[in-house]
């Protein structure tokens, strides 16, 4: 137990680089023509394992995927929210004892995101178990808010339990609307496929409010 938590930041990198590895490999050996097809198949194939290793990153693009294949019904619903959950949880788990177990590798690792560790203390101190469920929607500190949270004494138990409901709400609040509005987005999708322009010029948009 004592390795995963001083550990956990290499861990954490380790278990990303297998990830795009493994992605990467059944990418190549997709039993179908065309990245579109090879795509689909492997959402189709892995759909929950790449989904649980998604939401550890905190990417709403593996959500919304699976908010789509419910729609399908290549994904079950109830499933799909669980195991997202679970992803989102064990990802800010990890990013928690990286603070509080690495603490000398943090301050200079992130020596430069001083400010925002800053900020986090304060927002911690102002708002208390609420900042667990906000940080998941503030973009640019949702690593830095675990992890400075991680470096104060803050109930490890506490944090778990908020972190778990949080990212079951998380993943509740993009998947079920995406299965909703499922044949609405599907559209978007089409039309986008068609006028890549258009495509092009959504996706600088939403970059630039991230």
């Amino acid at each position: 137990m004592s390795f995963l938590k001083n550990h956990s930041g290499k861990l954490l990198a380790l278990f990303v680089i297998l990830f795009i590895s493994t992605i990467s490999y059944s990418l190549y050996h997709a039993p179908v023509k065309g990245v579109e097809n090879s795509f689909i198949y492997l959402l189709k194939e892995y759909g929950y394992i790449i989904l649980f290793a998604w939401s550890i990153l905190e990417g709403e693009a593996g959500l919304i995927m699976a908010g789509l294949l419910c729609h399908t019904g290549d994904m079950n619903l109830f499933w799909a929210i669980f195991i997202a959950g679970l992803g989102g949880f064990a990802g800010d788990q990890i990013y928690f004892y990286t603070g509080r177990y690495n603490k000398e590798y943090i301050h200079k690792k992130f020596n430069h995101h001083r400010r925002k560790f800053a900020l986090a203390h304060l927002l911690l101190q102002k708002y208390g178990w609420g900042i667990i469920f906000a940080q998941r929607y503030m973009y640019g500190m949702r690593t830095i808010i675990p992890i400075s949270i991680g470096l104060t004494k803050y109930s490890a138990l506490k944090f778990a339990f908020i972190n778990l409901i949080s990212a079951w709400v998380w993943a509740s609040l993009t998947i079920l609307p995406t299965w909703y509005f499922g044949d609405e987005i599907l559209k978007l999708f089409g039309y986008l496929k068609e006028h890549f322009y258009v495509a092009i010029i959504f996706a600088v948009m939403l970059i630039s409010t991230v």
